[in-house]
């Protein structure tokens, strides 16, 4: 079959793509920009992309007329202000009035449970592009589901910094709140299993795993799992707004997501009995189990994805080409260069940069810098990294983005999405037998120029530690 594939870059979608292209189906991966998505993993043969916004009909042209099925994965939970439910409202519609012009059988879509009254906004917003996508023109297939724990995923981590961080928590009585937490591996599998299975065309299914829990009981299993012991108080005084702050200054994640997940939490999401996963033969992962798997692909560096993937600042939404020139007028640089005795160690510590290996140098003064960033908004550092050794286009390191990376031309170029008067670049590129360490700064008006000459201080020695020890060699072995 030849299936499209919205939300390639996102977190469900680097999971289902290496599957369908398994089960020998043709995929064409629809994303916003090109250069933050690596193809090199994949058989070439079996996939296409191309690059399309739908948000800009004039631009979904590029979808071919002859695909037999579609992956709608498209969400805008984490967008910056409260108008995400018009952007997947206008995003959906576009969706389905291209996919008329071709000759798709079915569509799937993956959406949020649904079982209460009074739903948040972003459950309601999942409700409503359901409902867009319905059309005549083709079969839709609706899966419906509640907390995804797998690595990287943005519950699991959520969980993860609350629990590993706080011996004692003083939670909101949303805690008590029930839901029914699905295994990522699961998710795949309803996701490909319903494809081309005409019994699933028109028709709505939610998918969980085997128990339903509350979250307090979520937080508390994921601690004996990891062996903690934790004490969770919960009070009935905590505002809507006041566990927002809560989550966002306690874990990685970004404060208008705070808010949704927030307002999500307080409304039980527990799915309506149906037989997919027997029609399916899938087998349901208990949510211990589904902490334990996580956990194994996060010791093996293998986490195929992570929910800051499709995370990024507005800039960077128009294309990474835009900013992958950085740019010399108006600018502050500090430049600086080392000798290069063993080039392959260099690139092996510039690669592990940021994350549990920090940044070489000064690290306080980065997690100051990152808590900061928290204070009004930012990203701060707990984004961390996928993986510790490798990096890829498009990848979150902390709070850069990466907009280039390739060892065999030995140049890592990533971009500042914290909250900044301006603009930052920081760069690692090996010439001949000369490291060379480039942050540049294009300053925003007068704050942005006395934001740099504040920090010059700063950077004489965060600067130049980074690349001594970046340059430092290693310690024999005897």
């Amino acid at each position: 079959m030849k299936i499209l594939l919205t939300g390639a870059t996102g977190y469900i979608g680097k999971r289902l793509l290496p599957v369908l292209l398994d089960k020998g189906h043709t995929v064409v991966c629809c994303v916003r920009d090109k250069q933050r998505f690596d193809t090199s993993k994949y058989s070439q043969d079996q996939l296409e992309v191309v690059e399309l916004d739908f948000l800009k009909p004039d631009t979904l042209n590029a979808i071919p007329k002859d695909i037999d099925a579609a992956y709608y994965l498209i969400h805008s939970m984490s967008a910056a202000g409260d108008d995400f439910e018009e952007l997947e409202k206008k995003s959906a519609q576009n969706f389905r009035d291209r996919l008329r012009q071709t000759d798709v059988q079915q569509v799937i879509y993956l959406g949020g449970i649904v079982n209460s009254k009074e739903l948040s906004k972003h459950l309601r917003s999942r409700k409503q592009v359901e409902d867009i996508l319905a059309s005549p023109s083709y079969a839709l297939t609706t899966l419906r589901a509640g907390i995804i724990v797998g690595s990287g995923s943005a519950s699991f981590e959520i969980i993860r910094d609350l629990v590993e961080k706080l011996p004692v928590m003083i939670a909101p009585k949303w805690l008590n709140t029930r839901t029914q937490p699905i295994a990522i591996r699961n998710v795949i599998e309803f996701l490909s299993g319903v494809l081309g299975r005409e019994e699933t065309y028109n028709k709505t299914y939610d998918i969980g795993g085997p128990q339903v829990l509350t979250y307090r009981e979520m937080l508390l299993k994921f601690a004996e799992v990891r062996n903690l012991k934790r004490t969770i108080i919960t009070v009935p005084v905590m505002t809507p707004r006041l566990s927002s702050y809560w989550l966002y200054f306690v874990t990685s994640t970004s404060y208008q997501l705070a808010v949704n997940l927030v307002n999500s939490m307080k409304v039980e999401v527990v799915c309506d009995e149906n037989n997919l996963d027997k029609l399916l033969e899938i087998a349901l992962i208990p949510y211990e189990k589904a902490i334990r798997m996580a956990f194994d692909k996060v010791e093996q560096q293998e986490v195929l994805s992570s929910w800051t993937d499709a995370q990024s600042s507005n800039l960077l939404a128009e294309g990474i080409s835009n900013l992958i020139e950085v740019p010399t007028y108006g600018c502050f640089k500090d430049e600086r260069s080392r000798h290069v005795e063993d080039e392959q160690h260099i690139l092996d510590r510039i690669w592990s940069i940021g994350g549990k290996t920090g940044w070489y140098y000064g690290n306080w003064l980065w997690e100051v810098r990152g808590f900061l960033d928290k204070l009004v908004g930012g990203v701060g550092l707990r984004r961390g990294r996928k993986s510790n050794t490798e990096i890829t286009a498009g990848d979150s390191l902390d709070f850069w983005r990466v907009l280039y990376a390739d060892k065999e031309e030995k140049r890592l170029l990533l971009y500042a999405e914290m909250k900044l008067p301006g603009e930052a670049w920081l760069e690692f590129r090996i010439a001949g037998n000369t490291l060379h360490q480039v942050a540049t700064f294009r300053p925003l008006g007068v704050w942005g120029r006395l934001y740099w000459y504040a920090l010059l201080p700063f950077h004489a020695f965060i600067f130049k530690g980074m690349i001594d020890k970046i340059t430092e060699k290693p310690e024999s072995t005897t």
